[in-house]
Parts: C-alpha cells; structure tokens; sequence
C-alpha cells in the first residue's frame, strides 16, 4: 500500500537554510535568514518533533522580480493576533509599523500611527475573532486613521472574518450581518480585503472592492502528508452536508481519498444532532474537515458517530478555532487522535490541551501580502486554489 502523498506545487519560503529554535508551546520561533536576491525569508512555525513538510520548503514558486519601492510598504497589527501580525513580517522580512492603540475607560478605542503612511500601501493584520465587535471595531478605525494619514492603498488582511456566518436568511426577519461588516469595512475606507477560508465563497460577493480569498488548507494537508497514514486507510469526513464541497477537495488532493458525509439535524444555534453517516468507515482512519470549530458540538458528536461505525481514528481539521465553551472539553475527551488547526486565532494557553496542533499561515499570508503588493498577475492558484469557490 502507497504512503499518503500530496503535492501542492505552491509557494513557499525561498530563504537558503532554516534552524529549529525551540519555543513555547512546542514551536518553533520565527528568525529572518537572507536570500540571495536580497529578500529576507523566515522560519516557518512547526512542532519541535516534525520534519518540515513539502509546502513550507519547496522552492518550486520563484517570483517575479520586485517592481515597487519595498519602502512603501507597511504592516501594522492589531491587538487581536500580534503573534500571527509578527510571524507574517518576519516572513516578509520587514518589521510591524508602530501604531498606539489604547482603549479609553468606557470602553471606547483609540487609534494613532506613529509613522507616516502618506503614499504608502498599508496592510493591516486584524482578525474579527472573539470579541468579534471589539475587534471588528477596532479595524474600522485603524483603517479611517490609515485613510486620514493620506495612505496610498488600504488592504484589511482579515485572517478570520466574523460573522460570515450570517451570510444569507435562514428565517423571516433575520438580517444578513455578513453583507451589513462588509459594506462598514468598505465604508470605513478599506481599498481591499485579504481574507482566509471564509465560511462560504459567496461573502466575497458582498464586498464591494477586490477580495482575495486564500485558502489555509494546504497547511493542513501538509502536514497530513507528512504523517504515516496509508492512502488505503484513509477516509475524509465532511462533518454536515453543507461542507461536502471542501470536504471533496480536501480528499481529493490527499490522494483522491474517500468521502463519508455526517447528515445532521440543527434544532438551534451552536446545537446539532447528528442523524445518520453516509459512506464506509469501518477500519479506517478518519479524518474530519470543516471550516471553524466554534463550541465542537457538530464535530464531536460526528466523531462519535464514526467511533460507532467503526473508525480505527479520528483526526479533526480545521482552519479557524473559535473553541467557544464547552468546545475544550469536547475535543479532549478521546474522541479525537489529534486536533489539527491553525494560528488565524490566537490559541489562549488554557485552551491547549494534549492532542492539539496549532499549524502557522504566516508564510500563506505573507506571500499572498507580496504578490498584491507586486502586482502579481498570475493569481493565487499556486496555493490556494482547492477549487471549492
């Protein structure tokens, strides 16, 4: 039997040599290591442990030479996820913009650049993660002081966007918060928007300026690929049928692996049933795909059910942990082999628990700033293109 392999011909960083540096959380800090086109690159985050996977050394992806003065370039962070903000600019070879950003005592936030930005093309690293308005209404102002600093372009990189999932009319009355978050980045003067696995492909319509969508997966898959899983062991699990799409994605660039489906029943928000599987898991390794896993209800109680059919393991994958309570419980109660999912929320460290990986899209986002920035014409289907748009 064949090892799980998967070749995702993307892009990478292109620096000479890499070294582990140990660090907290069984990661590996960040350290910038020049090239010899005179572009710093950086180490990329990956357990002590593991190897370095094909997606974070290939050198398959050259890019075009620079055409724009690098000096107008400029990254500032918010508070949401500086971590995130810092592995990106080493990535980039370049230091975060200083920026004061402080919170009055009623609560209300204030925001001023420390440098000029007048003709510059500004990125701001902000996810709208928990506590989404806060945070949400902390990227508006970042982006009006940006405007009124006379800033070149404006780019909100939005590494998790909130509220995409109120993204259409479920019921009578509802509104469509997604659409109402998009037209307040729009207004506040955002030129446009570098987001990372949105919950559906059409949020982007509601955006009206270019919207980049990358897709962390290839992360995933990776590392995956990296494991010791055979492909005839292999199935992946798409944990509701509105997921089936990036589900069939993901398994078929994991070597056109297998497909189950979990058909449930929601009775409410954040509460789901689970009903019935589609497909054979019996014997199998199981590997559970979904966008974000907010409180685990849906994933873990999909787990469950393919422990019942017959899965020998289960792994769950996601690009956005929310982990709302009572989600660290769910997923460390044995359900799962292993938790695999990325940095685009800042993990709290109560919230780690042993089978839990937290893999870095620094090096994803941070290519996707420079390929904007140059003007790349090419798109970015080198290493976001899973086809589930």
């Amino acid at each position: 039997m064949a090892s799980l392999a998967y070749s995702s011909g993307n892009l990478a960083a292109t620096n000479n040599f890499r070294s582990a540096i140990p660090a907290k959380n069984g990661l590996i800090s960040c350290r910038v290591n020049y090239k010899e086109n005179g572009r710093p690159g950086a180490q990329i985050l990956i357990s002590e442990q593991e190897t370095l996977p094909n997606f974070l050394t290939s050198n398959q992806f050259e890019r075009t030479p620079i055409r724009k003065d690098e000096k107008r370039l400029r990254i500032f962070s918010g508070t949401a996820n500086p971590l995130l903000s810092e592995e990106v600019a080493c990535y980039m070879g370049l230091e975060l913009g200083k920026i004061d950003i402080k919170r009055f005592a009623d609560g209300e936030i204030y925001v001023q650049l420390r440098e000029s930005v007048r003709g510059c093309d500004v990125y701001l690293v902000q996810p709208t993660c928990p506590p989404a308005n806060e945070n949400l209404m902390e990227l508006l102002i970042m982006i009006d002081a940006c405007r009124r600093a006379s800033a070149k372009t404006i780019t909100a990189v939005i590494p998790y966007f909130g509220y995409a999932r109120a993204d259409r009319k479920t019921q009578g009355r509802e509104s469509i918060a997604a659409k109402l978050v998009a037209n307040l980045i729009t207004e506040a003067g955002a030129d446009r928007v570098l987001a990372c696995d949105l919950h559906s492909g059409q949020s982007m319509g509601y955006f009206d300026i270019p919207v980049d969508h990358v897709h962390g997966q290839p992360v995933i898959l990776d590392y995956l690929a990296s494991k010791t899983i055979k492909t005839d062991d292999l199935v992946v699990v798409s944990p509701d049928v509105g997921g089936v799409a990036r589900a069939r994605a993901f398994a078929k660039k994991l070597s056109d692996a297998p497909l189950a489906i979990v058909d449930k029943r929601r009775h409410g928000h954040n509460v789901a049933e689970v009903m019935n599987l589609i497909g054979d898991v019996k014997g199998k390794v199981a590997v559970m795909v979904d966008d974000m896993i907010d409180t685990a209800g849906t994933i873990s109680k999909g787990a469950a059910l393919l422990h019942h059919e017959g899965a020998r393991e289960v792994y769950a994958c996601s690009t956005h942990a929310v982990f709302s309570p009572p989600a660290i419980e769910r997923l460390s109660s044995g359900l799962f082999q292993e938790v695999i999912i990325t940095n685009t929320i800042p993990v709290s460290e109560k919230n780690y628990f042993p089978q839990l990986t937290v893999l870095s899209v620094a090096n994803l986002l941070g290519e996707s700033i420079w390929r904007v920035h140059d003007d790349y014409p090419g798109g970015f289907e080198h290493f976001s293109g899973l086809g589930i748009d």
